[in-house]
């Protein structure tokens, strides 16, 4: 049913079933209707948060399926989420949102109506860019997103809207880190609008940002090389492990003339995401004690 792609990582190179983060779109907008319909979450000045989601969450799985069948440049796909930003904007806007985010040191700044059309935008751009760019290995694009959105889970009162999606993306982690599927972009870009409209709807957008740090980090690291240098990340692959001799993304940089398997990059890395995610949750109860 899904086209077949090789895995690069792997001896001989063979081919894997592509694009299965579709499945995670369709449960996920199914149970969020149906909570919808059961009216399980309540609906706030008109403005239901599970259609909300659910919008954000089709677009971006629609999103990706287009990148997988055309392969969109960079220049094109990079602001496609501006696009899954207006279900968003919208009920930010009828439900009198919080326009204000406290930051460390500048403390907290209110932003007014720029909150909407600015702020919005480009967090929700910015968090579904970098989600995606963190891949390439078995189980780091499926992995680290299920840390971050249990995390979000525990600090939001709408923790059931994202129940069923993380059961469906744990399992897809589970057979995506032992080589058997991939989720490709229609996953990726579909986990990465999950986390920034959720963390929108439940008010939690400095929290996010603190548990992708690793996510913003990488990707910070690849877009500065290639401005600079005009080159790009790359590692080797000798049959068993990954090796790089450069320092153009948070892969390259954890395998910098130090070998390691791709399940050994892979945990690590999935480790940073678990401390910085823990940060987050950390600093949530230091602000309310």
């Amino acid at each position: 049913m899904f086209p077949k792609v090789p895995d690069q990582h792997k001896p001989n190179k063979p081919l894997v079933p592509n694009g299965l983060g579709a499945i995670y779109v369709m449960v996920s907008v199914v149970y969020i209707f149906l909570l919808y319909s059961f009216n399980v979450v309540r609906i706030e000045n008109g403005v239901s948060p599970p259609l909300t989601l659910a919008a954000c969450i089709l677009f971006g799985g629609f999103m990706g399926l287009l990148d997988d069948w055309i392969d969109l440049k960079w220049r094109y796909k990079a602001f496609l989420p501006l696009i899954a930003a207006i279900p968003l904007i919208s009920s930010s806007y009828q439900l009198g949102a919080r326009t204000s985010i406290a930051l460390p040191v500048l403390g907290t700044v209110d932003f007014g109506f720029y909150y909407y059309i600015i702020i919005i935008p480009i967090l929700v751009t910015i968090i579904t860019n970098t989600v995606n760019q963190l891949g390439g290995l078995n189980g780091l694009e499926t992995v680290c997103p299920a840390i971050a959105m249990a995390g979000l889970m525990a600090m939001s009162r709408y923790a059931i809207l994202l129940l069923c999606p993380l059961i469906i993306w744990v399992l897809l982690a589970a057979w995506n880190f032992r080589g058997r599927i991939f989720v490709g972009n229609t996953g990726s870009f579909a986990i990465g609008i999950t986390l920034a409209s959720f963390a929108m709807i439940s008010d939690l957008k400095f929290d996010l940002v603190v548990s992708i740090l690793p996510y913003i980090f990488n990707s910070a690291l690849i877009l500065l090389t290639f401005f600079f240098y005009k080159a790009k990340a790359n590692v080797t692959f000798d049959g068993k492990r990954l090796k790089s001799d450069h320092r153009r993304s948070l892969i390259t940089l954890v395998t910098f003339h130090r070998p390691l398997t791709e399940r050994q990059v892979v945990l690590l890395i999935s480790l940073l995401v678990a401390a910085s995610t823990a940060a987050a949750l950390l600093l949530r109860q230091l602000v309310h004690l």
